[in-house]
């Protein structure tokens, strides 16, 4: 009686099926969040609030970087049109520079006819989630209680998701311009939030 000898899978052969399997994984996963990030980022919920929160995006030579300069200018409109009555700035120091990034936005704004009794300012943070974690010591501070933040649109998915774990009364309030309007920027950016994202979700207190 003949036996069916056992079907051997060459280790090789196995190998690269784990790593097909591993990178087809890794892509469902990224296209998800990018999906998830371009969904969320047309959401704009800008409604009253006692003060904006305006995400740190650096410095160059002294001044606002383009991107921040953006989110800087959204804000003034937002305390202009009377939807807030108080801006947070938030950003440290950051290589290379003398300034913390929220001290620069406050001479940029204060320079754009908002006054200095408006403006909080917060200056340990490096990322966002200490931006946001900073800004909340300033708001309970304060007293205020109601936020908006501010930051461009792509942004906004990761930063709302820290500011509803922080339990913050938060809502969104997305930048109507972006400098991060071409398709090398884009990549860039949501390449940097997809692993940002990622990290997060999986180490949510770091």
């Amino acid at each position: 009686m003949n036996s069916t000898p056992p079907l051997v899978v060459p280790k090789k052969s196995r190998f690269w099926k784990i790593l097909l399997l591993l990178l087809a994984l890794a892509l469902g996963w990224s296209l998800y969040v990018a999906s998830s990030i371009v969904a969320y980022a047309q959401v704009d919920e800008t409604t009253q609030a006692d003060v904006a929160i305006v995400l740190g995006a650096g410095v160059r030579n002294g001044q606002p970087s383009g991107i921040f300069r953006e989110r800087i200018n959204h804000a003034i409109d937002l305390y202009e049109r009377g939807v807030v009555d108080s801006i947070i700035f938030t950003g440290g120091v950051g290589p290379g520079n003398q300034l913390a990034g929220s001290e620069v936005a406050r001479q940029y704004a204060v320079e754009h006819g908002v006054p200095p009794a408006s403006i909080f300012i917060e200056t340990n943070s490096t990322d966002t989630r200490e931006n946001l974690d900073e800004a909340l010591s300033v708001m309970g501070a304060q007293g205020f209680t109601t936020a908006l933040i501010v930051s461009d649109p792509l942004h906004m998915y990761r930063a709302m998701a820290i500011a509803n774990d922080l339990g913050m009364d938060a809502y969104p309030s997305p930048t109507p311009t972006s400098r991060i309007d071409s398709i090398r920027a884009i990549v860039n950016f949501m390449t940097r939030e997809i692993v940002s994202v990622t990290v997060y979700l999986l180490f949510p207190s770091s």
